[in-house]
């Protein structure tokens, strides 16, 4: 039996313009393949647009597509093109909640004002530049899993994913009139003043994992073999920022990929991340669908080989059946460095991408156990 990993890449529209032609497509899906890798994450959601025709956008926000991919459908080139050459397609969703950076809300809520979330003070939720919809907000929930929907009804596609934004919202919002009501309605008195009050993070963020799992419920009724796939920033930092309950989805049974971000420059860091992961949140029956994300290159930064090749071992050895990694312009630095350590190391020999009953912890095998002896084994001599 062959090698089943899961091997991804994100494709951007930040800093790179592989989504912007056709034949970039075409080019960039030939070079993933013969590297090695299995599975690509396009982004189909930022800067309040999407990369494909809306219905759900012409009808809510008067914008049917990306004004720069007018006349075309990026997604569906992509599907077509991966398939060609034998790859999944995970549609992604990447600004989430999020309705724009650095623009006071952007377009989405110069048209939907209402569903702006809202700190303590009543002002719009702004972190790290990102200002955010009101995740909590039945409205907002269900235009968003109306996006999500379409997708998954009109491409021929493996799946979706969300991310840090996607459910989330950041912990500083929920002061909302609705959602001080709602609060208000439950436990006769107003939320606490203290936005990291453990009961008012709970609270809230078990409204966005009942979010998720209805989502996840749609998007199998549509189609049963459907992933749903979610690359959250990593817990219990992500709850505590931004309401991400990971180990709730995990419990529930409700995303079936979770690639934690762990963008760590140096290997030491990633490999305690990943340590911590594999030894306290996942469990022999959840481990399958841990992938983490790892960082490749973002602005000047590019990961060195050594630390790329270390990272992957790393993985195996301890169970991990897989990465992706974050973003695809970081295998074409330097002549393709990075690509060519991949297809002569690592990713030299073809690995299949893994199935629903995989990714269940169906077939779980004793590779951690046996990983786990090994480095017991290797410390011990």
């Amino acid at each position: 039996m062959g090698t089943t990993e899961i091997r991804g890449i994100w494709l951007t529209t930040t800093d790179s313009k592989v989504l912007r032609s056709k034949q970039r497509i075409a080019e960039a899906m030939d070079f993933l393949a013969e590297t090695g890798f299995n599975v690509v994450f396009p982004v189909v959601w930022n800067k309040a647009v999407t990369l494909y025709p809306s219905q759900t956008m012409q009808q809510t926000f008067g914008v049917e597509i990306d004004p720069m991919s007018v006349g075309r459908d990026p997604l569906e080139e992509v599907v077509v093109e991966a398939w060609r050459v034998g790859l999944k397609v995970i549609p992604w969703f990447e600004y989430g909640f999020a309705s724009s950076y650095n623009l006071n809300g952007g377009v989405l809520l110069q048209k939907k004002p209402g569903w702006a979330a809202a700190d303590f003070n009543g002002n719009l939720v702004k972190k790290n530049g990102f200002e955010w919809l009101n995740a909590l907000d039945l409205q907002v929930q269900e235009f968003f899993l109306n996006l999500v929907l379409e997708v998954v009804k009109n491409y021929d596609v493996d799946g979706v994913q969300g991310d840090d934004r996607f459910p989330a919202l950041p912990s500083e919002g929920g002061y909302d009139v609705g959602t001080i009501t709602r609060y208000r309605q439950e436990f006769n008195r107003n939320p606490p003043q203290n936005p990291k009050d453990r009961q008012w993070l709970q609270w809230r963020a078990d409204i966005l994992t009942e979010f998720l799992a209805n989502l996840y419920r749609e998007v199998k009724r549509v189609n049963p073999n459907l992933l749903v796939a979610i690359a959250p920033n990593i817990h219990d930092w992500a709850f505590q920022e931004y309401l991400q309950d990971s180990p709730a989805w995990l419990k529930r049974g409700i995303v079936d990929l979770i690639q934690p971000q762990i963008y760590r420059r140096d290997f030491g860091s990633y490999h305690a991340i990943a340590d911590k992961l594999v030894n306290q949140q996942f469990t022999d029956a959840t481990l399958p669908k841990l992938a983490p994300g790892i960082l490749m290159k973002l602005g000047s930064y590019c990961i060195s080989p050594e630390y790329l090749v270390q990272a992957i071992e790393y993985n195996r050895q301890i169970g991990i059946q897989g990465e992706v990694f974050f973003f695809y312009e970081g295998l074409r630095e330097n002549n393709n460095t990075l690509a060519q350590v991949l297809r002569n190391g690592p990713y030299a020999k073809s690995a299949s991408f893994p199935t629903l009953s995989d990714l269940s912890g169906a077939n779980v095998n004793n590779n951690r156990t046996s990983s786990i002896w090994q480095r017991l084994l290797k410390k011990i001599f």
